[in-house]
């Protein structure tokens, strides 16, 4: 049975960036496992879940598998998983990630191992891009350098911070995405002219935000050899 293994941040997941791959996994047969630094429920996003941003119907939906998925209410510790055991391991984006996920060192080595081992594969979404900052490889190079990667773009992160990088809800920014992961040496391209964003480079997928939940998860299916569900191979139709 084909595994798979989700870090979520404690700190706000973005809805359709956690339930989308969730879904289209758990559809197509997938074993999911939730994980979360501490083992705390992962705090959703409110701003992803606004009828006025999302629409009722799916901010509804949204809400009713965020609040009654038992792998979301009752997670795994971060540290007590051990990422070679699962097929895939799957990082949802969310500004909460870069105030926990991307600084946990369970984190990093489980990227690191589905990235390295010939058998795994690493699927990580919009500002969970931001772990490859600060992740290296078994040799102590920078884990994205030279790898073609997408993610949240700072034109986007314009829209949203204001001058002294403060979130809405008050938090201060502590990076931008787009900055550290080039900064490794990743070769970035959020494809800013097309619907969705979604690159794939050896066992490593990312996808850029928002909008590109879906495909990201359809991409990882190919990845593991695994058809996708009708419906989901029409999920975006």
């Amino acid at each position: 049975m084909t595994s798979a293994l989700f870090i979520v941040t404690e700190e706000g997941y973005w809805g359709e960036e956690c339930i989308e791959p969730l879904t289209t996994l758990d559809d197509a047969g997938v074993t999911v496992t939730v994980a979360t630094p501490t083992g705390e429920q992962p705090v959703i996003d409110d701003r992803s879940i606004d009828p006025d941003e999302v629409g009722s119907e799916y901010a509804d939906h949204l809400c009713d598998i965020h609040e009654n998925d038992p792998r979301l209410n009752n997670p795994e510790t971060l540290a007590s998983v051990d990422a070679a055991n699962y097929d895939a391991v799957v990082f949802p984006g969310g500004h909460g990630t870069e105030f926990d996920i991307t600084h946990d060192q369970h984190a990093r080595r489980a990227l690191r191992t589905a990235v390295e081992d010939d058998h795994g594969v690493a699927l990580v979404v919009c500002h969970a891009v931001g772990i490859l900052a600060f992740t290296r490889g078994s040799d102590g190079s920078m884990l994205v350098a030279g790898r073609n990667v997408t993610g949240f773009p700072n034109e986007w992160e314009e829209g949203i911070v204001d001058d002294d990088d403060c979130m809405p809800d008050g938090r201060k920014l502590p990076y931008w995405v787009e900055d550290e992961v080039r900064a490794a040496g990743a070769e970035w391209d959020a494809e800013l002219d097309a619907d969705t964003s979604v690159t794939v480079d050896g066992n490593l997928i990312t996808g850029r935000g928002p909008g590109s939940s879906s495909e990201a998860a359809k991409t990882l299916l190919d990845r593991l050899n695994i058809e996708p569900t009708e419906a989901s191979a029409n999920a975006d139709d």
